[in-house]
This record gives structure tokens, sequence and C-alpha cells, in this order.
């Protein structure tokens, strides 16, 4: 059975980029266009892996880790923020928020499938 990725962007495009990559790899793949959405899609379902970037409509990246540890099913699921932000005081904060990783786009699908692979076995 294949693997489940949630990917969280408000961009389109940016989720059918990391999308394609992630089917190509063999993962089934959900998508929320805002952390709300992602909520609404977790629903009670377990995921293997969540890519969220950081800054959306309706609800940020940082909030929608906090609300996805809150959830018992997914409290240790990896979770790969994916953004423009770089700064260390941003990624204090997704740490400290229950961020597994941090990639800075523009991203290259290769390494993006390199750190997924290291926090999905």
């Amino acid at each position: 059975m294949a693997k489940t990725v949630l990917i969280v962007d408000d961009s389109a495009s940016m989720r059918q980029m990391v999308a394609f990559a992630m089917r190509g790899a063999g993962f089934a793949v959900l998508e929320g266009g805002h952390g709300q959405e992602a909520l609404d899609r977790l629903s009670g379902q377990k995921v293997d892996l969540v890519i969220t970037d950081l800054n959306m409509p309706v609800m940020d990246g940082i909030a929608l880790i906090k609300q996805i540890r809150a959830q018992p099913a997914n409290k240790y699921t990896p979770i790969l923020m994916l953004t423009t932000e770089s700064q260390d005081a941003k990624k204090q904060e997704g740490k400290a928020a229950g961020a597994t990783g941090w990639v800075v786009k523009p991203f290259d699908p290769q390494q993006l499938l390199q750190v997924v692979g290291k926090l999905v076995r």
C-alpha cells in the first residue's frame, strides 16, 4: 500500500510540482490550499508525511503544525516545511511548533525526495 503525503500550499502550481515529485516516488497524494483545508482533509485520517508552506491564508503553516501535533493519530507524523522563508528565527519557530524539517523554495525535486526519504521509511 502506498504511503500518503498531504501537500499544503496556497499556490496550486507549487502543489502540482510537489505532487508530481511525490507521485513519481510512489506516494498517494492529498492536497490542501491552506491549513484549515489540510485539517479538514486529515479529519480522522492518518498520513505518512505532511509537506506544508509557511505563509498561507486562513491558517498558516505554524498554526497547522500545532493543530496536527495535537491530533493523536498524527502526533508523530513527519512534517516538512517547504517555504521561501529562510530566517533562523522562522526555522526555530517551526521547530518549536513541531516541524520535522525545513526546505527552502525554490526546491530541487531530487533534493526534496532525498529529505523525504530520510523522514518516511
